[in-house]
């Protein structure tokens, strides 16, 4: 009779034992199509057949992509046509020039098209400005909170709230060219730790909550001094989502050398990066690494002691690029595919990128499927701290 007991333990062991395993959480391969998945829609745009470029994305190997869902936008009207303004023209995020956008149906059109194909999506806002400016209309973190419910509530009418994994209040907070509508206590780019910007994140963020308590929300950070983690609360976020380059580190020391400024509407950014960007990488490709390598550390590190996981949609080597005479994309990847691993090897995302150039409008890096398949293997196998996970992000991962 004991032996039966023994034999019957050993196997509930083995079954549970199995259970738990199935259940861990594995990082999602996760892409940023911003506001290109709506903008970029005319012939050779690469987003003007959803079916294709999300197909092409699943073969590649990911499993989310976290898009602008226009809150502003479809608070005001979901089914108006708006007419958007460029944010720049020499990159290729979005439209170069003046177009026009209807957020729903389209949204939800995408977003069933990403959940047949088992693709989460994360919402977020990089608040475009259209002709009547819109988005100056957010006065308050109630206002915010509004626009994101109504956002939601659209998105539930038509039964698609369980294929959203979670919800950026704003990118790259409160960064001045998303967020014109915030008054900051000092006007530097990235500088959420303020006490009026922690305020407004809260407030918003209680407001939200109310309304929709499943879903994870947080505000996207590219602060450099991510130390700040785990000196201030953000207690009210259920995950951070940081953008970390290597040309930002050590006060932005790649791109000084280079001779980049941030190019919106002139050309002599890439004008210098063509020149000198790659021939400085090759001189020490090492030193450039290791900035890269000790900035996702550090991260790691200060997230840890935040108890807080990560999600990074925009990284890891340079900020602006595309397909461009006498620009090579090996040494771009190059550098993704180190952040990449690393950032996976460390164990505390549960969400990572491998560029911010993983769309079909990047041809050079679009093309190569076998390298991002390689790169979304090692995403997808890799481990999780789950002690970091609270309970509301876990049912979102499951």
């Amino acid at each position: 009779m004991k032996i039966k007991y023994i034999v019957l333990y050993l196997l509930l062991g083995v079954f549970f034992t199995d259970n738990v395993s199935a259940k861990k959480i594995k990082p999602l391969a996760i892409t940023m199509w911003d506001f290109s998945w709506i903008e970029r829609r005319w012939a050779g745009a690469g987003f003007e057949d959803w079916d294709k470029a999300l197909d092409e994305l699943k073969e590649r190997g990911y499993n989310a992509v976290r898009i602008d869902a226009f809150p502003h936008l479809l608070a005001e009207n979901p089914t108006q046509e708006f007419t958007l303004l460029p944010v720049w023209d020499q990159q290729v995020w979005g439209s170069p020039a003046i177009n026009k956008v209807q957020i729903q149906p389209s949204l939800n059109t995408f977003i069933s098209k990403c959940k047949k194909r088992k693709i989460k999506v994360a919402l977020s806002s990089w608040y475009r400005e259209d002709v009547e400016n819109i988005r100056m209309k957010i006065t308050s973190p109630q206002k915010m909170a509004d626009n994101w419910i109504k956002t939601l509530e659209s998105i539930d009418k038509d039964g698609l709230l369980d294929a959203i994994v979670y919800v950026d209040f704003c990118n790259e907070w409160p960064g001045y060219i998303w967020a014109p509508f915030f008054k900051n206590e000092k006007d530097i780019w990235g500088y959420w730790q303020s006490e009026t910007s922690l305020k407004f994140m809260r407030r918003s963020i209680e407001v939200f909550s109310e309304k929709f308590p499943e879903i994870p929300v947080l505000y996207s950070f590219d602060n450099q001094k991510v130390e700040l983690y785990a000196e201030k609360d953000l207690s009210f976020f259920d995950l951070f989502e940081h953008h970390v380059w290597m040309v930002q580190q050590n006060s932005s020391e790649f791109y000084v050398k280079v001779g980049y400024p941030t190019g919106l509407f002139d050309s002599q950014g890439y004008k210098n990066v063509v020149a000198k960007a790659e021939n400085l990488y090759r001189e020490k490709p090492e030193y450039w690494q290791k900035l890269l390598t000790n900035k996702i550390d550090l991260l790691a590190l200060n997230a840890k002691k935040a108890n807080k996981t990560l999600i990074t949609t925009e990284c890891w080597g340079i900020v602006d690029y595309k397909d461009w005479p006498l620009l090579n994309w090996e040494w771009v990847k190059e550098l993704c595919e180190i952040g990449t691993k690393r950032a996976a090897a460390s164990g505390q995302w549960v969400g990572i990128a491998t560029s911010n150039f993983c769309a079909p409008q990047f041809v050079g890096m679009w093309r190569d499927v076998a390298w991002h398949q390689r790169l979304t293997k090692i995403i997808k196998s890799s481990t999780v701290d789950e002690s970091c996970i609270n309970e509301k992000l876990r049912k979102r991962l499951e």
